[in-house]
């Protein structure tokens, strides 16, 4: 902790240029004489630091004085080789600048942190996309990151489930957001923000017309606002069924949390075989049939009417099809 606080110090000098002992210990939440000992302990270690009487006073860096890669931490090393992405910036035509811009930052490193970072790649590989898919092929992903990054507006033909299938829009590329190995496009169009499955796009054009992004836009609040909503708009019934030990054990594997977290919710006591009844939302007939099939025998749906009985001619299919020898 103490070696931090020098190294938050230090920082905060390069930053700002000249603070009080009494600033430093409230921005490091620690009293004023232990700011002075920090200082004693920078003075020792050799650090060009000093301090000005006065109304105007303060403790300064000597001009010139700058910390090597603004002083990581060990576990800052660490967490910065571990938040790479070599496979979404190769998606994006950045795959050589990221592995060049890794190298520099490893040879700047001391050798005590540089053999962390190295400990973290060889243990550790983040691969998004899902078990059952390797991610898009975004042929066009490229083509739309420069079109984010310039503030230019592109034209696309795209695809879209609803009819007509292909569509022309001409959109202003206001961000791109990597969803479980998915590419997705934050635009404006006719107005509107909306989100566009990046491979999607059929054809693309970038205009030689450029588009003013708000300041006031973070795309980090859009994206969490939009998926709030799609998930709020996903929910379209609830269904009461009846979940064996195992059913709701396995439960976790085929539904959201949302549905595991309503079990929880709703659930009264178990019978003397430990079923449970507990009502679930549901985002359709056709997606709950096929997710409660999943859970095979360990399930029971009572409710809707129209659920149960898709259930029933399920089963009643499969004991024809797999009859008892």
């Amino acid at each position: 902790m103490r070696a931090s606080r020098l190294l938050s110090i230090l920082l905060m000098l390069q930053s700002r240029g000249r603070m009080t002992a009494r600033e430093l210990a409230g921005e490091l939440e620690v009293s004023v004489r232990t700011i002075y000992r920090d200082v004693d302990s920078l003075h020792t270690a050799g650090i060009p630091l000093y301090g000005e009487a006065g109304h105007e006073g303060g403790y300064r860096l000597l001009d010139g004085f700058r910390t090597r890669l603004t002083g990581l931490t060990g576990q800052e090393a660490e967490a910065l080789f571990l938040a790479g992405m070599p496979g979404p910036a190769a998606e994006l035509g950045l795959g050589a600048l990221a592995a060049a811009a890794e190298r520099k930052i490893e040879a700047a490193l001391p050798p005590d942190l540089r053999a962390g970072a190295r400990r973290i790649r060889e243990h550790f590989h983040l691969d998004a996309p899902g078990w059952y898919h390797d991610g898009d092929q975004v042929p066009h992903l490229p083509e739309v990151a420069g079109a984010v990054w310039n503030r230019r507006v592109i034209t696309v033909l795209y695809r879209r489930w609803a009819e007509p299938s292909e569509v022309e829009r001409t959109l202003e590329p206001y961000g791109l957001v990597l969803k479980a190995g998915k590419w997705y496009l934050v635009a404006r169009c006719d107005g509107a923000m909306r989100t566009y499955r990046v491979n999607q796009i059929l054809r693309l054009q970038v205009t030689g017309e450029s588009f003013v992004r708000p300041d006031t836009f973070d795309l980090g609040d859009h994206w969490r606002a939009h998926l709030t909503d799609f998930r709020a708009r996903l929910i379209q019934g609830h269904a009461v069924i009846r979940l064996s030990p195992a059913g709701r054990e396995r439960l976790t594997e085929v539904a959201s949390s949302a549905v595991a977290g309503a079990v929880d919710r709703t659930a009264g006591p178990p019978d003397d075989q430990g079923w449970i009844t507990a009502t679930v939302p549901i985002e359709s007939l056709t997606h709950a049939h096929g997710q409660f099939l999943q859970l095979g025998a360990e399930v029971a749906v009572l409710e809707p009417a129209e659920l149960r009985r898709r259930m029933t001619g399920t089963a009643h299919a499969l004991a024809a099809l797999y009859p008892r020898p």
